[in-house]
Formats: structure tokens, sequence, C-alpha cells
């Protein structure tokens, strides 16, 4: 597991991308807010939070990856993958709390079909 990067990962730069080519400027994993948001757009006082499916437990019936476990020690990943859930409810949570807006991206909405979809989101998010 210590090649499995929790910065600067594949979805999280086409969602950089995206964002900056919007028009929206931010700033990268504030280690001063709950949970290390991905992005952070401070004036807005909007956190955003790029979750790859497999790791974070995506729940959306679709998507395949949300679902798959590991064969070997199920019980292991069964626990990670809980504790996982539940650091980023608890994350989200604070972050509402301290009067942050949350928007969460899981990482098969990153596809190059999706993006249209993805953009609207952001501008609605942002706006």
């Amino acid at each position: 597991m210590r090649a499995v990067r929790s910065e600067n990962t594949g979805p999280e730069r086409v969602v950089r991308k995206l964002a900056h080519r919007l028009g929206y400027r931010f700033r990268l994993h504030r280690r001063d807010l709950p949970g290390t948001p991905d992005l952070v757009f401070p004036g807005r006082r909007k956190a955003l939070f790029v979750h790859g499916c497999f790791w974070h437990r995506h729940p959306h019936p679709d998507c395949r990856r949300g679902r798959s476990t590991p064969a070997s020690r199920t019980e292991y990943w069964e626990a990670k993958f809980a504790r996982n859930v539940t650091r980023d409810r608890r994350n989200e949570r604070e972050l509402r709390a301290a009067g942050w807006g949350v928007m969460v991206v899981w990482e098969c909405q990153t596809r190059p079909a999706e993006l249209d979809r993805l953009a609207g989101r952001l501008r609605r998010f942002l706006g």
C-alpha cells in the first residue's frame, strides 16, 4: 500500500484542471481543515474532496469499484473500509459545523464522458 497516493492523484488532477479552466482559483490540501480537503476555495468557504471509489466505498450501485473487496484477509479490508467511511463522514460533519460547504467528487465521475456533468456540479457548488 506504500504506492497508494493520497495527494496529486489522477482524478484529483482532472478536477483541478477542470476547476481552473472554469475560472476558479483554489488552495491545495489545507492541513488546518478537518480531513485535509483536496481543493479549498477559501473566499467562498468551500472544500472539495476527490475520493477514490475503491478506498472510500462509493455507494452508487453502478460503481463496481465501490463494491469490490480483496479476496484475502477480508476482515481486515472490511474494517479498513469502514474506518475510511466513518472518518470521511466525521470530516464532512466538522467542516459543515465550521461553516464550510463540502462537495465530494468520486473517481468514476472524473472520466472523460462525465466531465460536462462534473463541470455543472462545480459551477452550482461554487457559484
